[in-house]
């Protein structure tokens, strides 16, 4: 016989008013003390859907983990299915979920870069060490790229970073606590308004500057997506617009491409540059609300937003827009734009199959302008100095500007600002200051971990959207590596492929299975080439998303070019 149940209060004392049943709920039950302390964290928060990540951060930082107690007892307030609350708090890699019996982490966790930059510069080594030497209280894991690279090693003491990373100094930051991110000095609002600052945006807002002026200067100024796309910035416009309204606004910073940093570089120095930009894409598109993805490895950029965006709302410049800042929480997979989207919903961040396309069906179903930082960035510059400064630069045929993130084997690595267009060479020549001494020029990525690998003999293939198609690889977010003859292609490759292994969703089998097939048959003494060749063809043509689509490309760059390096 089913049970028979009453609809309780949300914040009634579990199970007070329910009619008596024959036996215990089924499930997991929910513990009083438990649900008494979520909701104390939560005080007047809302208790609306996509808030559950954000919630569970807030648990996390409080209790340093994610008991089953706790988990239940957030399911039970925000009245959603336990498991849905598990499948998501378990999905993203910087949740600590604790089940019954299990130990709690320590109170300090050291996070060990392992990704292709790092792991040249010697995380390897940092890591082991650590391993042995932190002590306790302290938990050491390897991690995958912190958007740092120009700094390698990097690793991440609790949210405080540490770039160049040593044994001693990682260590000193361990008995210091020092666990808390310190914040860069960077152009707040007063700087930015005294050197003109906000000048577009009240043409906007005060009507002496139509929306339609404002596309047409980014159609002749031939502004791309700058997070890897590169679909015109205009046209994207254009087609929001399109769309019916009510629409909205996500801004996508969770650059976890291995070799990418552009972003955290800008924000960290210029965020109302950033700021203006997104208000005034809101503005042309009338999206009401904008919500800003921040992956969770940048919490100063956090921080900075919210202190500067109080200040632009004081100031009336927010035009009665709402912007929220969305706290990531560990998965690479959620700078696909889709999966981005999923994941401000407080969903797990899978990718979803498209059409139709975000455009149109975005963010709770509404048509929703999505963009990357460095894109916004470029706004202002554009209205204030016209589309022909920004089309006008650009080398070897190609337009505009391009933010290349630097790091490997270079004495200058960083975010460089160059004409599109620039070869390699000239890259490391004219903006790097040359190879690391004793080391020679043997190869690079020009697109990050998905954007393949090419050979120096290839060092004179323009670096923009469009240009290395034809050789297997593409431009992305311009995430340059650069790689000498100390490295092998083969173990840079196969720590690609552990790359997306990790980070696979595991939505699709021949992502989640491929990768995984992929590292195994690389880890074997000799490569199976003809198998390697086809899972990688498998992977591209049947995977739901970029990641999938583009994990083979290692695979296929080492095969093509380097045959030396495993033959």
């Amino acid at each position: 016989m089913a049970h028979s149940t009453q609809v309780v209060a949300k914040h009634d004392h579990p199970g007070a008013g329910r009619k008596k049943t024959s036996g215990t709920r089924k499930g997991r039950q929910v513990d009083p003390a438990a649900l008494a302390e979520v909701r104390q964290l939560l005080g007047d928060r809302s208790r609306q859907r996509d808030l559950l990540i954000e919630h569970l951060h807030l648990i996390q930082d409080h209790a340093g983990c994610l008991s089953e107690a706790n988990l239940s007892a957030l399911a039970y307030e925000m009245g959603i299915a336990q498991t849905e609350v598990f499948e998501v708090a378990t999905f993203y890699a910087h949740f600590d979920v604790v089940k019954a019996g299990q130990e709690a982490p320590p109170a300090i966790t050291v996070r060990v870069c392992d990704s292709i930059s790092c792991k040249m510069a010697g995380s390897g080594e940092l890591q082991t060490v650590l391993e042995r030497e932190a002590g306790h209280g302290v938990r050491v894991i390897r991690a995958p790229c912190m958007g740092r690279c120009d700094s390698a090693p990097v690793a991440e003491v609790g949210h405080s970073h540490v770039g160049n990373a040593t044994i001693q100094i990682v260590l000193d930051a361990i008995r210091r606590g020092n666990t808390h991110p310190d914040l860069p000095e960077y152009e707040g609002y007063e700087a930015y308004v005294k050197a003109g600052g906000y000048a577009k945006l009240q043409e906007c807002l005060d009507g002496s500057r139509n929306a339609e002026s404002v596309i047409d200067a980014l159609d002749n100024s031939e502004l791309r997506g700058m997070g890897g796309a590169g679909f015109p910035a205009g046209r994207k416009w254009r087609i929001v617009n399109s769309y019916p309204g009510p629409r909205l606004m996500a801004v996508n910073c969770d650059e976890g491409e291995p070799g990418t940093f552009k972003d955290r570089y800008y924000l960290e120095r210029y965020p109302h540059r950033f700021i203006e930009g997104m208000l005034i894409a809101a503005w042309v598109v009338e999206a009401k609300k904008v919500y800003i993805y921040v992956r969770d490895e940048y919490p100063a950029i956090r921080k900075i937003l919210q202190q500067e965006l109080d200040k632009a709302k004081a100031a009336g410049l927010l035009d009665g827009r709402e912007i929220e800042i969305r706290r990531g929480a560990g998965a690479y997979i959620c700078g696909e734009e889709s999966a981005m989207i999923e994941s401000i919903e407080g969903k797990r961040g899978l990718p979803r199959n498209r059409p139709p396309y975000v455009a149109e069906v975005g963010l709770f179903g509404r048509p929703t302008l999505e963009h990357n930082v460095e894109t916004l960035y470029w706004v202002r510059d554009i209205l204030e100095k016209g589309a022909e400064w920004f089309s006008s630069a650009g080398r070897h045929g190609r337009k505009g500007w391009r933010s290349y993130s630097v790091s490997g084997r270079v004495k200058e690595p960083g975010v460089k600002l160059a004409p599109a267009g620039i070869t390699i060479r000239e890259l490391i020549d004219e903006y790097c200051g040359g190879m690391l001494d004793g080391h020679g020029f043997k190869a690079y990525l020009p697109g990050g971990a998905s954007g393949g690998i090419l050979p120096a003999s290839m060092g004179d293939v323009p670096l923009d959207f469009g240009t290395l198609e034809e050789y297997g690889c593409f431009i992305g977010s311009a995430a340059v590596v650069v790689f000498s003859d100390h490295d092998n292609m083969r173990d840079v490759a196969l720590n690609l492929m552990e790359f997306f292994e990790d980070e696979s969703c595991g939505q699709c089998t021949p992502c989640r299975v491929g990768t995984e097939k992929a590292v195994k048959l690389m880890q074997k003494p000799e490569l199976d080439t003809e198998l390697l060749t086809e899972l990688s063809r498998l992977m591209g043509d049947a995977s739901i998303c970029g990641l999938g689509q583009a994990a083979g490309n290692p695979v296929n760059s080492l095969l093509k070019y380097f045959r030396e390096d495993f033959s």
